[in-house]
């Protein structure tokens, strides 16, 4: 007798779900059956927390262009799920969430781990059911995938436990009340209006200096990005999600943008004249252009974003690619290219400041820097690249440059500290032929990271192999980032009752757990480190000791953050070294606009 239990995996199957990311319980008692009898397919991925099997299921649709899944039990493991599932709707990605649920005859009556789940999810979800009747699970599921894929967001679909272990129904009795649903989903192509098209033609053709910013709704848009820049003569900004869309080698692609931006993105909005907008929803306010600077054009495939972080001229709702190949025969190439040359002297400026800086260590203390220029020539070709949330993703923009075919994420709008670890188990999974590397902060380690090593060590044979796949862990014991910004947007002091973090040797945890630890402390030694770290066969913590008082300068001051953190600095316990090393790091970029410097 097939049980739904089992009717939910081969429906799965049926979708194309082949992995699903979880963390067992009662609650769950009967798809965990299920899954021993499907003997691996799908296979069931024993995370370390709930939270973890979510980040991992938002990863799989990130790197895949997948449905991601997850799957948790009732009551506390449906709540642990919930901050993943977050990362992927704020970051518009593809994820189904099935949950375990007390037995119907138990609800409503405060049962031991009974939660009103359909309330608890019904934010993070597009799409939140609970099955009720054997007949209905498939209509549910199917459901649950079409609209995910086609709102980009997490569907999530709740079995109770004697429904799991009823008697399957695939095809419900045709009476009234049943449906009869499809596995099948086609991605539709979506064009703007033609008026709207002439009329961003027209805003573009007119416009002198045209400056573009590209996202992840980018990605599958390269070649027509690049004949759109070179026809405008526009250079082009990355959101962090965008930033494997281009690769950095182009002359004109000026970096990430924003606070952990770099100086040639911001030099070209603050000059630009027109600003095109393609597949991103970048949202900050003081890294765009002033209003009434810059007409705008906005390319999105989702009208509720439209228009909403710049005034626009003309907002073309559509498929960024097909967008684009319906706007290029209207765009006529410019003929004084005076803006894209500064723009592509602005990048080489910026690049020979970022080695410059790198190349600065004080007292004999790595500078986090270093670790990433370091890394970047180093980078294997088709690399996956994670990072966490904290001042490493500084240097993680700013520094590794990506080339053809690499592949790059992380949390882009929940920006929530812990996905670096689990983002990259999960494109190792997706992709064990192709190298992983994650930034971690080691506030983001200790937090989940150390427990993730533990899944690493559990599936060691799979994760293994001849591409290296490594943790890169900043060690600083300092949640780095918060300090920072509580000095430049609280205008307080550092605060260690809330900042320190204790040192932990998580090379040598690594090690316990059988997999590579590598601890560097010596700048001198950075390049070696990487290079042991990418031969190794075996998983890697490669542990970088690194000085905690190297500021992420911003591409430009904020006059408001300036003074607050001038104002931090008179009683902060590190006010000597982030004085002195500021000013080293300034002085550097000051240096190369003296004159005569570029004769």
């Amino acid at each position: 007798m097939t049980l739904v239990a089992d009717y939910v995996l081969q429906r799965l199957r049926e979708w194309g779900v082949h992995r699903i990311y979880g963390y067992p319980g009662d609650g769950i008692n009967g798809l965990l059956g299920a899954f021993d009898r499907a003997a691996g397919d799908p296979e069931f991925i024993q995370t370390r927390h709930e939270e973890m099997a979510a980040f991992m299921a938002c990863a799989h649709a990130k790197f895949t262009g997948e449905v991601g899944c997850c799957t948790a039990t009732s009551g506390p493991g449906a709540v642990h799920l919930l901050n993943g599932l977050y990362d992927a709707k704020l970051d518009h990605q593809p994820v189904v969430a099935v949950v375990g649920q007390q037995k119907r005859l138990s609800l409503g009556s405060h049962y031991q781990q009974e939660i009103a789940l359909d309330q608890l999810f019904a934010d993070v979800s597009e799409y939140c059911q609970m099955v009720v009747h054997p007949g209905q699970l498939r209509h549910v599921l199917d459901r649950a995938f079409k609209t995910a894929l086609t709102m980009r967001g997490v569907a999530t679909v709740i079995i109770p436990e004697d429904v799991q272990e009823a008697k399957a129904q695939p095809s419900p009795p045709k009476m009234h009340g049943s449906v009869f649903s499809s596995v099948g989903w086609s991605r539709p192509v979506l064009l703007p209006d033609e008026g709207e098209l002439r009329k961003a033609a027209d805003v573009l053709n007119e416009g002198t200096r045209v400056a573009m910013i590209v996202g992840q709704g980018a990605a599958h848009a390269e070649s027509e990005v690049v004949e759109t820049a070179e026809l405008l003569g526009a250079g082009v900004a990355k959101a962090l999600l965008g930033r494997e869309v281009l690769p950095d080698d182009l002359p004109f692609v000026t970096g990430p943008i924003g606070l952990l931006g770099s100086k040639a993105s911001d030099n070209m909005i603050q000059n630009c004249d027109t600003l095109l907008m393609v597949g991103t929803s970048f949202p900050y306010a003081e890294w765009l252009p002033d209003e009434g600077q810059a007409k705008g054009v906005e390319i999105d495939i989702d009208g509720r974003m439209i228009g909403i972080r710049y005034p626009m001229d003309a907002h073309l709702v559509g498929d960024a690619k097909e967008t684009l190949r319906a706007l290029l025969p209207l765009l006529e190439r410019k003929r004084d290219r005076s803006w894209r040359e500064q723009v592509e002297k602005d990048v080489r400026e910026w690049n020979d400041l970022c080695d410059k800086r790198a190349g600065q260590h004080f007292g004999g203390t790595i500078n986090p820097q270093a670790v990433a220029a370091e890394l970047s020539p180093r980078l294997p070709d088709g690399c996956i690249l994670a990072a966490d949330s904290g001042s490493g993703t500084n240097w993680w923009a700013r520094h590794l440059k990506l080339r053809q075919g690499m592949r790059a994420s992380l949390s882009g709008t929940l920006a929530t500290m812990g996905p670096g670890t689990p983002y990259a188990i999960a494109a190792r999974f997706a992709y064990p032929d192709r190298p992983v590397i994650a930034f971690v902060g080691d506030g983001a380690f200790q937090m989940n990271g150390m427990a993730e090593m533990i899944t690493v060590k559990r599936y060691l044979d799979r994760l293994s192999g001849p591409a290296p796949f490594v943790f890169c862990v900043f060690n600083n014991q300092d949640l780095n980032q918060v300090t920072w910004e509580q000095r430049a947007m609280a205008g307080d002091p550092k605060f260690p009752g809330s900042q320190y973090i204790p040192d932990v040797p998580y090379a040598k945890y690594a090690e316990l757990l059988g997999l590579k630890g590598i601890h560097c402390d010596k700048p001198k030694k950075v390049g070696k480190a990487w290079e042991e770290a990418l031969a190794s066969e075996v998983p890697v913590v490669l542990e970088f000791k690194v000085d905690q008082e190297i500021a992420p300068i911003p591409p430009h001051i904020v006059l408001e953050q300036g003074k607050k953190a001038a104002k931090a600095a008179v009683h902060d316990p590190e006010r000597v070294g982030i004085a002195a090393k500021g000013a080293r790091q300034k002085l550097t970029e000051l240096a190369e606009h003296l004159p005569g410097r570029h004769s």
